[in-house]
């Protein structure tokens, strides 16, 4: 076991409670859960808005119950004195200790997964909501949109994998813009805009196969890794539904590097493309456009792109050589004109973003070169897209519209990925 669970009744202040062991063998049938929530470790304060805010999300009949009684939530905090000290509706806390915890993490982690997996069957929840870093940024309102997903007693299909759907400013979430939107939009045919969200509503069978997975990774001391869900649900065939969530605080890292970060969000997902390319070479769906806000970005508030331009120029000077062996000759006559441009008029098109995220999917699969050597040269392509981003957003156009048209040229330029893909050595750079 990764964890060691106690049950704790938020109506009760008992610290006795808070320090028993829970068995599944022993589990009274009041515990069982319909529906379970599992929390990433919080700071006392977060703690604290976090579980006020879900009592104010269940204090009503959730969509499918008669009441609210079997809401668990589990949470890594165990010797939060919040927890007994406090009074949360009714909620059933389920604190535990987790054997290596994640630490410092901005994603639901594979930790997290399996966690949350072994405590929905112990408890035979019938579906579980993970709320990652800075959850108490999400109001009860969007708490309880992702559980209602869930738990629909219309008679429609029930949801496997509910995704928030955030109203974040447009400058940020740009990794998710630039390359994990578009891409798994066009390769699994799913349209949730945030492929790495870091909250989810998952059914039980979502659940079990994501811990699966997971496990895999904690077998091997990667507790950290990350995992795509969408994409596991899209070629398992599950169904799929966007929540809109509102404005959510994202957590900002210890110390910027942006160099790490890129790496391991990039590394993780081509890995994961490459794990599921008999799956999404076959998918053909071109997803319709979505209704995108046409507000223009605010004329203030923007990051100086001065310094992404001096990144990438200098990089265009000291990673040509590296760039040469992952990028065709038309893509690297782009790079050189973007890197003779003036600020005012620097514009990557989406055509030279889009071959360039193509090709170094591609070399991550074929190791054309040292991984790390090749994620370290994608990052300043990144920031020089960033940048055009930033710019053509101050010009007037929407930043939604943007992305959204990136997306569908992602799409409609799958097939060039297919067919390196197949033959690689018949489009060498």
């Amino acid at each position: 076991m990764a964890l060691t669970p106690s049950n704790v009744d938020a109506t009760t202040d008992s610290p006795a409670n808070a320090a028993e062991p829970a068995k599944a063998a022993s589990i009274a049938p009041d515990t069982a859960g319909t529906l379970l929530i599992g929390l990433t470790s919080l700071p006392p304060e977060a703690l604290e808005a976090t579980l006020t805010n879900l009592a104010l999300a269940f204090s009503a009949p959730t969509s499918g119950q008669s009441g609210n009684r079997n809401i668990l939530v589990t949470t890594p905090d165990a010797g939060n004195p919040i927890l007994t000290g406090g009074s949360f509706g009714n909620l059933r806390l389920i604190p535990y200790t987790a054997a290596t915890p994640a630490v410092g993490a901005l994603y639901l982690t594979a930790a997290d997964y399996l966690n949350t997996f072994k405590v929905a069957q112990e408890h035979k929840v019938t579906a579980c909501i993970l709320l990652g870093p800075e959850s108490q940024s999400l109001t009860p309102v969007s708490i309880r949109a992702l559980a209602s997903a869930l738990m629909d007693p219309t008679g429609k299909a029930p949801t496997d994998l509910a995704v928030p759907r955030y109203n974040l400013g447009p400058h940020e979430g740009l990794v998710n813009s630039a390359i994990l939107y578009p891409v798994t939009r066009t390769l699994y045919g799913a349209q949730p805009r945030y492929p790495l969200a870091i909250d989810l509503g998952l059914s039980l069978r979502m659940a079990e196969r994501l811990a699966a997975i997971a496990q895999t990774f904690t077998a091997a001391g990667q507790n950290d890794a990350i995992l795509w869900p969408v994409a596991e649900a899209a070629a398992a065939n599950f169904v799929i539904t966007e929540v809109d969530s509102g404005p959510r605080s994202l957590p900002q890292p210890a110390s910027i590097d942006l160099n790490a970060l890129l790496a391991q969000v990039a590394g993780s997902f081509f890995n994961d493309i490459n794990l599921k390319a008999s799956f999404w070479q076959r998918v053909r769906t071109i997803q319709p456009l979505r209704e995108v806000s046409m507000l223009r970005a605010p004329a203030e508030g923007w990051p100086d792109v001065t310094p992404m331009l001096a990144a990438f120029q200098l990089a265009y000077t000291n990673l040509h050589e590296i760039w040469a062996l992952v990028l065709p000759p038309n893509s690297l006559l782009g790079l050189k004109r973007l890197s003779q441009m003036p600020v005012t008029s620097f514009r990557m098109s989406d055509a030279l973003w889009i071959r360039i995220v193509y090709d170094f999917v591609l070399a991550h699969r074929l190791r054309t070169i040292n991984r790390g050597h090749l994620l370290g040269a994608l990052t300043p392509l990144y920031l020089a897209w960033v940048a055009s981003h930033i710019i053509l957003a101050e010009s007037g156009t929407a930043p939604e519209q943007h992305i959204e048209e990136l997306a569908t040229n992602f799409e409609n330029d799958k097939a060039y990925l297919v067919s390196r893909w197949r033959w690689p050595d018949r489009f060498n750079p």
